[in-house]
C-alpha cells in the first residue's frame, strides 16, 4: 500500500503537471471503489473550474480547484493516479477519467478497488469523517519526541503499534515504522512505558529522516506504485531491515529477524535494536 512518501511524491508530480489546468469533465467507469463514487457530486463541484493547488492530508491526496472546492484521492492498497495524453490508451482497470483542458487526461485506475475517489467544498476538510480523527504530520510543524511522548501516556502498546496509529501520528506505514525504529536503534516491541524522554526525541528524529529520504528517492516501489508520470521510486534500494530477515544489517552485522505484530510483518534487528 502507497505510505505517505508516496503520496507526497504524487503530490508534488501532479502540481507541477495541471496547476493551472481546468477540469472540462469527468467520466466514470466504475463506481464501486471501496465507497462508492458520487458521480453527480463530482461533476457538481469539479467540472469546469481549473486546478489551483494540489495538497495532500495523511495518505490523502487533496487537488483544489477554483471557487472553493476538493477533489479527494486514495490510492488504497493498488491504486494509480496518472497524467496522460488526451488520446493514450485505456488502461485495465481505469476507473475514473478527469479530461482536462490542456487535452490531456488525469486518470485513476485500481485493480483491487480499495481506493476512494470524492468532491467536497475545501471549507469542510478538517470536519469531514476522513479526516476529523487524524493525528499530526510527521513532516509537518509540531512534530516531535515530546508530541510522540504525550500521546504514550497512560497507554500500554508497543512502540510500533504507537507510530502506526493514525489518530497519533499519520502516514507512517509498516515499511516506514520499521526503518525508523531501525535508525532510532528501538525494539519494535518495546512498550511506550518503556522509552525515555532522549529516545522519543531519537525517533522522531529517525521517522523525520526517513520519510524524508524516501520522498527524496521517489518514494518506495515494491509492487506497483508510480508517481503521476508514470515512474517507479528508488527507495527500495536503501531499506535497511524491511524485507531483509536472515541477511546481515548494515549497521551492526547482526542477522535481520521477522515477527509478526498487529497483523503485519514487523524487520529488526536483534543485535542494535533493544
Amino acid at each position: 500500500m502507497p505510505e505517505l512518501p508516496e503520496v507526497e511524491v504524487l503530490r508534488r508530480t501532479i502540481e507541477s503537471s495541471v496547476v493551472g489546468d481546468g477540469i472540462e469533465s469527468i467520466e466514470v467507469r466504475e463506481r464501486r471503489l471501496r465507497e462508492p463514487i458520487d458521480t453527480r457530486t463530482l461533476r457538481r463541484l469539479l467540472a469546469g473550474r481549473r486546478v489551483i493547488g494540489v495538497g495532500r492530508r495523511a495518505k490523502y491526496l487533496l487537488v483544489h480547484v477554483e471557487r472553493g472546492s476538493t477533489l479527494v484521492v486514495h490510492l488504497g492498497m493498488s491504486g494509480r493516479l496518472t497524467v496522460a495524453a488526451g488520446d493514450a490508451a485505456r488502461e485495465p482497470h481505469e476507473h475514473v477519467v478527469l479530461r482536462l483542458a490542456s487535452g490531456r487526461k488525469l486518470r485513476f485506475r485500481d485493480p483491487r478497488r480499495f481506493g476512494a475517489m470524492f468532491a467536497l467544498p475545501t471549507a469542510a476538510i478538517d470536519g469531514d469523517r476522513h479526516f476529523a480523527r487524524l493525528g499530526i504530520e510527521p513532516l509537518g510543524v509540531g512534530f516531535s519526541g515530546a508530541t510522540l511522548a504525550a500521546a504514550a501516556a497512560r497507554r500500554n502498546a508497543s512502540v510500533k503499534g504507537l507510530l502506526m496509529d493514525a489518530a497519533v501520528v499519520v502516514g507512517v506505514g509498516n515499511i516506514y515504522a520499521s526503518e525508523a525504529l531501525h535508525r532510532a536503534g528501538i525494539h519494535p516491541r518495546r512498550s511506550v512505558a518503556r522509552i525515555s524522554s532522549e529516545r522519543w526525541e531519537r525517533l522522531a528524529a529517525a521517522v523525520r529522516s526517513v520519510l524524508s529520504d524516501a520522498v527524496a528517492q521517489g518514494g518506495t516501489t515494491l509492487n506497483d506504485f508510480a508517481d503521476a508520470l508514470g515512474e517507479s521510486g528508488y527507495f527500495q534500494v536503501l531499506l535497511e531491515v524491511y524485507d531483509r530477515a536472515g541477511l546481515q544489517c548494515r549497521r551492526c552485522g547482526g542477522t535481520i529477524r521477522r515477527l509478526r505484530q498487529l497483523g503485519r510483518s514487523t524487520y529488526y534487528c536483534p543485535r542494535c535494536q533493544n
